[in-house]
């Protein structure tokens, strides 16, 4: 018979399920949300995968297992990650919070208490730095490493900050120590968007609240987005807005 994980009652809201075998026959928090942890091993990742919509089946895999009830994340931390289904690369510092909950020798009498307070910093620490974009994903089939998903993370950073630049694909190549395939296609696959389409959207933005905030001439605006001409300015601005510069600056300080 498949020996039984583990069974953590942390509150009448979550519970844990440490170790592997068989899912313990136990009621679940209502509403539950899943985040099963694998600690990894040479070649194997560390990564937890949160579910929005947990199965038994679903979390075979996991060697550690919290189950929450979705009202008190969204109680205490705030919105639910987007979507049904993500999964990131863990820390350093979470897989060494993993381990110490699985892998606990203490007696019996204090075991308990000690993985119960430790399931609740794994939680806490894990949605904090989900909240703070703070874990890199898993992408696709794995087929980014997760340096490679940090390194992509570094290129939107530059897109993020510095958009009135030249920033050309091989610049972002070259300054993320990506080639130009990976990049363009792990980009992809992270935002759901090209290189271009969220370079083009930070600096139409820029440009939206220039118009709005000073009196510069609209090839002006243009140029200091990162335009060099006025008419792709012009082209692209009516593209994304629906009108022109000009017209958007005079409509809006006539509201």
């Amino acid at each position: 018979m498949l020996v039984e994980r583990n069974w953590v009652q942390v509150s009448h809201e979550m519970a844990a399920m440490v170790g592997t075998g068989a899912l313990p026959q136990r009621p679940w928090p209502a509403q539950p949300v899943a985040f099963s942890y694998t600690l990894g091993c040479v070649g194997t990742p560390a990564t937890v995968r949160w579910n929005a919509a947990p199965t038994p089946a679903a979390l075979e895999d996991g060697q550690l297992l919290l189950i929450i009830s979705a009202n008190a994340i969204e109680r205490l931390f705030g919105a639910l990650p987007e979507g049904r289904e993500s999964c990131f690369h863990i820390t350093r510092e979470l897989r060494e919070i993993a381990i110490a909950i699985r892998d606990c020798t203490m007696p019996e009498a204090a075991l308990e208490p000690y993985r119960l307070a430790k399931c609740i910093e794994l939680l806490c620490d894990t949605l904090r730095l989900i909240s703070d974009g703070a874990l890199v994903p898993v992408l696709g089939e794995g087929h980014l490493s997760q340096e490679d998903s940090r390194r992509i993370l570094n290129a939107r950073s530059m897109i993020d900050e510095r958009w009135a630049e030249k920033l050309t694909l091989d610049k972002l190549s070259r300054a993320c120590g990506l080639n130009r395939a990976k990049l363009t296609r792990g980009f992809r696959d992270m935002f759901d968007c090209s290189i271009a389409d969220a370079l083009a959207e930070k600096r139409l933005e820029g440009a939206r609240m220039l118009l709005l905030s000073t009196d510069l001439p609209v090839a002006s605006v243009g140029y200091r987005c990162g335009y060099l001409n006025n008419a792709s300015f012009t082209r692209a601005f009516a593209r994304r807005f629906g009108v022109a510069p000009s017209q958007y600056r005079a409509e809006r300080l006539a509201a």
